[in-house]
C-alpha cells in the first residue's frame, strides 16, 4: 500500500527481516530488530558482532559504543555483542580492514544502499 511503512520488513536476502540481539536490545526502535524509518537518519539496518577492532575503531571516529549512555537506553558494548549499527559506518569499516562479522538475516534491506551484499557476504556470521 501507498504511503504505508513496510510491516514486514525484508532482509538482504530477501525473506523476511529477523531479530538481532534482545540482550542488549536492540535496533533504533530498541524492539530487537534492525528496521529504519524516516527518524533514522544513520540507517542503523547493519547486524553486526561487536568485534575489538571495530569498537575501537568507531570510537576513533567519535562513535563511542564502549561508553554505557543511560539518557540513550544505550548499554554500552562489548566484543561478542550483537548491534544494529549503522550502514555506512560499518562500510567505513570494510574500507579501513576492521569490519564487524553480520548476521545477514537480520541486516534490513536498506543496508545494499550502502554495501553490496558480496561484501556483506564475505563478513557472514
Amino acid at each position: 500500500m501507498i504511503g504505508f511503512e513496510n510491516i514486514s520488513p525484508l532482509n538482504v536476502l530477501g525473506t523476511s527481516l529477523q531479530a538481532c540481539c534482545f540482550d542488549p536490545q536492540t535496533g533504533f526502535y530498541r524492539d530487537g530488530f534492525c528496521r529504519t524509518g524516516p527518524q533514522d537518519t544513520g540507517r542503523h539496518v547493519i547486524c553486526a558482532e561487536m568485534t575489538e577492532a571495530f569498537l575501537k575503531f568507531s570510537r576513533s571516529r567519535g562513535n563511542d559504543l564502549i561508553t554505557p549512555r543511560p539518557e540513550y537506553d544505550f548499554p554500552g558494548l562489548r566484543a561478542g555483542d550483537r548491534w544494529c549499527i549503522c550502514a555506512m559506518r560499518w562500510k567505513e569499516a570494510l574500507d579501513a580492514g576492521v569490519a564487524p562479522p553480520v548476521r545477514l538475516e537480520a541486516c534490513h534491506e536498506n543496508a545494499l544502499q550502502f554495501a553490496s551484499l558480496t561484501d556483506l557476504q564475505s563478513h557472514a556470521l
